[in-house]
């Protein structure tokens, strides 16, 4: 597989109808939103998510959730020694960076910080930085987040003849927003980590799939979808344009006459084509 030899940027537009797309645990799980009102997924958020469409078409993921664990580690510290045990007893930085890169495609994609203390390595602290960035996602307009007050129907403890306190919970929902997410690849950190054409291609499609899966009780099926992802492949390393640039000729704006957007056909989505760089347009 050939190293990645030009810079590629791109944006992810999806919308969210009655769901939470990332809970704000420290909010009582209210979705995320900025202080105007804007609805927010965050970057870990979105990863997680395309780490999980990876490990589902076969790829070797070194950070993975209990709910899509496919090996018997149940720690990150346990997973590393699996594969690095003897290079981490070596201490050697360059061999360990060169094999986790070669083992699992999101830490040679994303990066990863492998900092453990103790052990039979005596320590380590080694970080890999990734050539795939990816920004938070915002709402184009301010969301209305609507709650309601659920009970289960069965105590989880006692004889059944009353409720407690377990009973009762909230539950929150993004009536509906749509959302956009840019990203960019980088050719020189690429090389580092050995990041090929062919992994950008199955980053592609897992942000192409990056709802598929990922049904919950708060994401119910279908609630979240994506409307389309643009891919900006240019001619040459360093890029033809900044990625600010590239990422700015996206425009979405309500159409004429639509006060308050209830989906994405209210909106009118375009690219200001930069000079010798068009996108490549996907639809799921």
């Amino acid at each position: 597989m050939s190293v990645l030899e030009n810079k590629i940027d791109f944006a992810l537009v999806f919308s969210v109808k009655n769901a939470n797309p990332n809970g704000d645990p420290l909010n009582g799980n209210i979705p995320r939103m900025t202080l105007d009102g804007h609805g927010e997924l965050s970057d870990v958020c979105l990863k997680r998510k395309i780490r999980n469409r990876l490990l589902e078409s076969g790829e070797k993921i070194f950070v993975q959730s209990d709910d899509y664990r496919k090996d018997e580690f149940r720690s990150l510290r346990n997973r590393a020694e699996s594969v690095l045990k003897d290079v981490m007893k070596t201490k050697d930085e360059e061999i360990f960076r060169k094999q986790a890169n070669e083992t699992w495609f999101d830490v040679r994609s994303f990066g990863q910080v492998f900092a453990f203390s103790g052990g039979e390595g005596k320590g380590l602290s080694v970080g890999i930085r990734g050539p795939v960035s990816i920004q938070a996602a915002f709402s184009i307009d301010p969301v209305n987040v609507t709650s309601m007050q659920i009970t289960k129907s069965v105590s989880s403890e006692g004889d059944g003849t009353k409720r407690g306190s377990d009973t009762m919970g909230m539950k929150h929902n993004v009536d509906f927003g749509l959302y956009v997410t840019y990203g960019s690849i980088n050719p020189q950190l690429a090389e580092l980590t050995g990041f090929s054409d062919d992994d950008a291609e199955k980053i592609k499609n897992a942000i192409l799939h990056i709802f598929d899966n990922d049904a919950s009780s708060a994401r119910p099926e279908g609630s979240m979808e994506v409307i389309k992802l643009y891919w900006w492949k240019h001619n040459s390393k360093a890029g033809q344009y900044s990625s600010a640039k590239v990422h700015r000729t996206l425009e979405i704006k309500k159409k004429d006459g639509i006060n308050e957007a209830k989906s994405a056909s209210d909106y009118e989505i375009i690219t200001n084509d930069l000079p010798d760089l068009k996108p490549e347009e996907l639809l799921f």
